[in-house]
């Protein structure tokens, strides 16, 4: 007895090491292989139909979904930032010639405030904009000085990004092909009941899917239709500021609006009316009910975790993890809530028959 038990701790032992160790050596491609799972995850379903269809032709069935994947989820993805980094830079060099005066465009926002809104702002400390002027500016100079960096940035790390992406497509062929035996091994490993691990890994799922295709979807919609009425209106850097609503519009309670709402403002006070209804409205009606009506069908209501969940899970996800944070926070939120309502479940269970 004694010897099994010295032997399991010596294999947890090992386990642990080794499995630290690999993890490790695995760090330098994190974001590859994170997101080939998660890729994986998402076209799964498409894999079993072409199976089904080709006969039960793995390879080229994994091939044609990976085509198909390459199509309409990554190539976008590097043509949009590829364009984001052009007008990046070109929008710092218009900050720098002063072409884009910034500050002016707040000044004259304050001079077109009713009295009473000027009497209200000195009221509350804000009658002296200068400071907010200067910070507005100063963020607007380091953001577009940072987009405009990743051009040279891109150009020297071209080696490690084609890597890194062909390391990406390569283990997304194989999870493709072998995620469904792949996944079986990881749950038959897990030590827990089998109907506790079925409920994590639908779980799992369940949270990828509907924080990449519900939440991403919804997401993409809304700066696309927010880059284009900002293109209509003749706004300049329409795509700097669709992938900016974009991204506002992963978090709850913020949303796109916390862009186009101050354009729209800034229209009517200058003037420009007509620029300003319409900006309003179709922020109001088509915008913002893009969230109602599409995260509904694309999310579901089974899937969903209290917004107040979501966003701290999302801005936690991002500080610590990067652009790959709004995928791994929520996911670690609603496993964290899962595993605790295991734990209730199975105390509740142990209690019952005293």
């Amino acid at each position: 007895m004694n010897q099994t038990v010295l032997q399991n701790k010596a294999l947890t032992v090992l386990l642990a090491v080794v499995t630290i160790a690999f993890i490790w050596i695995l760090l330098p491609y994190f974001g590859a292989i994170f997101w080939a799972v998660i890729l994986a995850i998402l076209f799964a379903p498409l894999q079993r139909r072409l199976v089904m269809r080709f006969e039960r032709r793995r390879n080229l069935a994994t091939a044609t979904t990976l085509a198909i994947c390459l199509l309409i989820a990554i190539l976008p993805v590097i043509v949009i930032s590829t364009l984001l980094v052009q007008e990046g830079a070109s929008l710092y060099q218009r900050i720098e010639s002063g072409q884009l005066d910034i500050a002016g465009y707040i000044e004259r926002g304050k001079d077109m405030l009713p009295g009473y809104a000027q009497h209200a702002l000195d009221r509350v400390g804000m009658g002296n904009l200068d400071g907010l002027r200067d910070k507005i500016t100063k963020w607007a100079t380091q953001g577009s000085q940072f987009l405009a960096s990743q051009a040279f940035s891109f150009g020297q790390g071209t080696f490690d990004f084609l890597v890194s992406f062909g390391i990406m497509l390569y283990v997304l062929f194989f999870f493709l092909r072998e995620g469904a035996e792949v996944a079986r091994k990881v749950r038959q490993a897990v030590p827990l009941p089998e109907h506790q691990k079925r409920r994590l890994q639908l779980k799992f799922k369940r949270v990828v899917r509907a924080t990449v295709k519900g939440n991403l979807l919804v997401a993409i919609t809304q700066g696309a239709l927010g880059g284009l009425i900002f293109w209509v209106l003749g706004i300049p850097s329409a795509l700097v500021w669709a992938v900016l609503m974009a991204f506002l519009s992963l978090l709850p309670a913020v949303g796109a609006g916390i862009v186009w709402a101050p354009v729209a403002a800034y229209f009517l006070l200058t003037g420009s009316t007509w620029q300003g209804i319409v900006l309003t409205a179709f922020g109001v009606l088509v915008i913002g009910m893009v969230d109602n009506v599409l995260r509904p069908i694309l999310v579901g209501k089974d899937t969903r975790m209290p917004d107040y969940l979501i966003l701290v899970s999302t801005l936690g996800g991002l500080s610590v993890f990067g652009l790959n944070g709004f995928v791994i926070g929520p996911l670690i939120a609603a496993l964290f809530i899962s595993s605790w309502a295991i734990l209730a479940s199975n105390k509740q269970q142990v209690q019952l028959p005293s």
